[in-house]
């Protein structure tokens, strides 16, 4: 009995090293989502976030306390980080950028369209800089939470966000099964003179299928400029828009020329979604994703309701 109980204790004793052995030994990313080449330490005490999403996901995994500067954007998104430096993420000052010596520089890779690598200066530094390209899928969004976590050295945070992400969008598309039928859904992110709305392969494409919803746009591919034409042709059932850069979004819509016999209008199925949460692609889209389905389907979703 005794020797079963020692053997017992020292298999608890090995599993727990082990456990421990394996978490202290997380392997780092050795590339970022941009597929470049990068060397990162085992430990992060200063961090500059040049993205919006990704200074949402830092807020999100603990690391806010960390952040010695910004991009000009995400003091509209993350609250307490309007006092640090901040830089234009087009155009970043390397030299105000290399003078406070990051461990790690968060970037979307923006600056770089045009081929050359805007951030080789910090590079030759020794300074590590991370890419992170706006992901264009959930599946996308979930990699790049991932990967700041990882980068970070907080594997098991990234994966309880996305873990909780996924919990929520299980919880509407439970709901989204039984609807039989689908609604239409226009969904702009800019508006007159010039309406953006999107196609397939994009992330926010794949939330109106999954609140059980039919994108008017959903035979096209990537974000689009919509003619006013096309978008009456549709005549969509809801319009959804997260316009925020004029004051009255949707009265905007209501009283366009010509758009009164839209479906959406006539039924006065126009609604705003909230601009932080469905244009920056982290884990806040789940959010967007609420807002969506209960903007088009208010009963069938009214379980959600705070």
């Amino acid at each position: 009995m005794k020797r079963n109980v020692l053997i017992a204790l020292m298999l608890t004793i090995v599993m727990v090293l082990s456990g421990c052995q394996s978490a202290s030994n997380t392997q780092l990313p050795n590339t970022d989502r941009a597929g470049l080449a990068i060397e990162l330490p085992k430990e992060v005490k200063t961090i500059v976030s040049l993205a919006p999403s990704t200074s949402q996901v830092i807020e999100a995994l603990g690391m806010k306390d960390k952040l010695i500067a910004v991009d000009t954007q995400t003091p509209f998104y993350v609250d307490g980080v309007d006092k640090l430096p901040q830089f234009d993420l087009m155009g970043a000052d390397l030299e105000a950028l290399a003078a406070l010596k990051p461990d790690i520089v968060f970037t979307t890779g923006m600056s770089s369209m045009d081929g050359e690598d805007s951030f080789a200066q910090l590079k030759e530094l020794g300074i590590v800089v991370a890419t992170i390209p706006s992901s264009d899928s959930i599946e996308g969004v979930k990699l790049d939470n991932q990967f700041i976590a990882d980068a970070l050295n907080l594997s098991k945070k990234g994966e309880e966000l996305n873990g909780q992400m996924q919990k929520e969008i299980d919880a509407i598309t439970a709901i989204a099964k039984d609807i039989d039928e689908p609604k239409t859904v226009l969904f702009e992110i800019a508006a007159l003179p010039t309406i953006y709305s999107f196609g397939n392969s994009t992330f926010l494409h794949e939330m109106i299928e999954l609140i059980g919803a039919r994108n008017i746009f959903a035979d096209q591919m990537g974000w689009l400029a919509v003619t006013e034409e096309a978008a009456i042709s549709a005549n969509p059932d809801v319009i959804l828009t997260n316009v925020n850069y004029i004051e009255d979004s949707i009265g905007e819509i209501k009283s366009r020329d010509g758009w009164e016999e839209v479906n959406a209008l006539k039924n006065n199925a126009v609604y705003y979604i909230d601009n932080g949460y469905s244009s920056l692609p982290n884990h806040n889209i789940v959010k967007a994703l609420k807002e969506m389905a209960l903007a088009v389907y208010p009963e069938a979703f009214a379980s959600l309701k705070d």
